[in-house]
């Protein structure tokens, strides 16, 4: 049986528990109990994600995550789908940066069948994984990347930005949709081979959280997981370390078919897991998180510039944080006008520091946020495997709210002065295609494409 420790009630936790525990052949397993409801969440990360890929090979990370259902050795073809929500569950996965995670959310009764499914296709996908579902899934991931990509408005942002964030060669440099061109290199070996090295059982971490009894929910665990075989062949991420500011303004100009200008920057900020972090966190907040921030205030409801504006982080722990600004403008507004007025906002939040009232709005709003997170089963079951695997410990997941409660006022000010400059970003600035000048020929193409769309319906 795997050996564990017992539940400690962690100081700052609300309550919450988890006890965690080690197979024999390397699977961290994470429980915690909460009977308020009769569900079970299952949720299974894989150290892998695509920092992990090299060049050449971008995507193969998320187009694996597909291939995971596409059938095992005991389930064929949509059979995890159809089993999972037959018996009243929801499942999904999703693969970032830093992991691929896969979830299960059940009846608890039914607890059981989402360990057997998750087990099968850990120990024996490669028996189904053949060219036909490669491609298959090859063709999905594609359209995927034209659906939320290539062919909506500013969908190419986030990767524009991150590959001017983080430098050519960086294991941030590109994001997980991969390119169109190395999803058509990638061969059915490459997955192969992708697959024996990452989804190991050494190489994972399984959270069991909700209406569950322990005793029975371990014993399940190592009866399904137990006798897979781990693989010592994984070679670590490469390193993602930069300086803490960039030293200049990166900067591209895009001209799109766009509805408005958009000033969209990426900052370079602290690693997730740091008191920095959770200060940048809160910085963020004040300056741009809902409409008491500052910069909608500023801009949206003052100036009437922008129609939207919006600031937040995406938390990393292999690599510097992005702290990711976001302004539409209105009608007629020019891009100098509201970087101006952003820039601003920065520094006076850098040289003033948030107020009294702004910081116990802010922390609110991150409390609510966690708490959020953490009343869930299926959320607090990925809140625990994100411990673990990032950081080595789920118990910090619990721990979170407070961490976030305890920053000072002057660590907000001071990460502002640090990091939120003009020489520590990446912009992007989307002009919209000139109008149309021939406003006949404008209406002729307008006619056109209603022909087009009553003739598909």
């Amino acid at each position: 049986m795997p050996m564990g420790h017992t539940a400690t009630e962690q100081a700052g936790s609300g309550g919450l528990t988890a006890t965690e525990h080690r197979l024999d052949n390397g699977l961290r397993v994470v429980l915690s109990e909460d009977h308020l409801t009769p569900v079970a969440a299952v949720c299974l990360w894989y150290d892998v994600g695509s920092r992990h890929e090299v060049k050449g090979r971008t995507g193969l990370a998320h187009l694996f995550e597909h291939l995971m259902f596409q059938g095992s050795s005991q389930v064929k073809g949509n059979g995890h789908f159809e089993l999972v929500q037959g018996a009243g569950g929801s499942l999904n996965g999703t693969t970032s940066f830093e992991r691929t995670n896969y979830f299960e959310t059940m009846p608890a009764h039914q607890l059981e069948l989402a360990l057997w499914l998750e087990a099968d296709r850990m120990g024996s996908l490669l028996t189904a994984l053949d060219e036909e579902s490669m491609e298959n899934q090859r063709d999905v991931v594609k359209n995927e990347r034209r659906q939320r990509y290539d062919n909506v408005p500013y969908g190419t942002a986030f990767e524009r930005l991150t590959a001017l964030a983080y430098p050519e060669g960086h294991p941030y440099h590109h994001t997980p949709i991969g390119s169109m061109a190395d999803l058509d290199a990638a061969t059915l070996e490459d997955a192969r081979a992708f697959f024996r090295t990452n989804y190991a059982p050494n190489n994972a971490v399984l959270a069991i959280v909700g209406d569950i009894d322990p005793e029975q929910t371990l014993a399940w665990v190592e009866k399904y997981f137990g006798s897979i075989p781990s693989h010592d062949g994984k070679q670590p991420p490469r390193d993602g370390s930069l300086p803490d500011v960039i030293g200049e303004e990166l900067r591209e100009e895009i001209q799109e078919e766009v509805p408005a200008r958009a000033l969209m920057a990426a900052y370079r900020l602290p690693h997730d897991g740091t008191r920095e972090c959770d200060a940048a966190d809160l910085a963020l907040t004040v300056l741009g998180a809902g409409e008491s921030s500052r910069l909608h205030n500023r801009l949206v409801r003052r100036d009437r510039t922008a129609v939207a504006a919006g600031f937040g982080l995406l938390r990393l722990a292999g690599a510097p944080s992005l702290g990711w600004l976001d302004v539409k403008t209105s009608a007629g507004v020019e891009i100098p006008k509201i970087e101006a007025a952003v820039d601003e906002e920065l520094a006076r939040l850098a040289e003033e520091g948030p107020t009294a009232e702004e910081m116990e709005r802010a922390q609110a709003q991150l409390e609510r946020e966690w708490l959020d997170r953490l009343g869930t089963v299926a959320d607090r079951a990925d809140e625990l495997c994100r411990y673990a695997v990032l950081f080595g410990d789920p118990q910090l997941a619990l721990t979170a709210v407070q961490r976030v409660l305890d920053i000072t006022a002057d660590e907000v000010k001071a990460v502002a002065a640090a990091r939120l400059r003009p020489d520590n970003r990446a912009v992007l600035v989307y002009e919209p295609l000139p109008a149309e000048e021939d406003a006949e020929g404008a209406a002729g193409a307008a006619g056109q494409s209603d022909e087009q769309e009553g003739a598909a319906k």
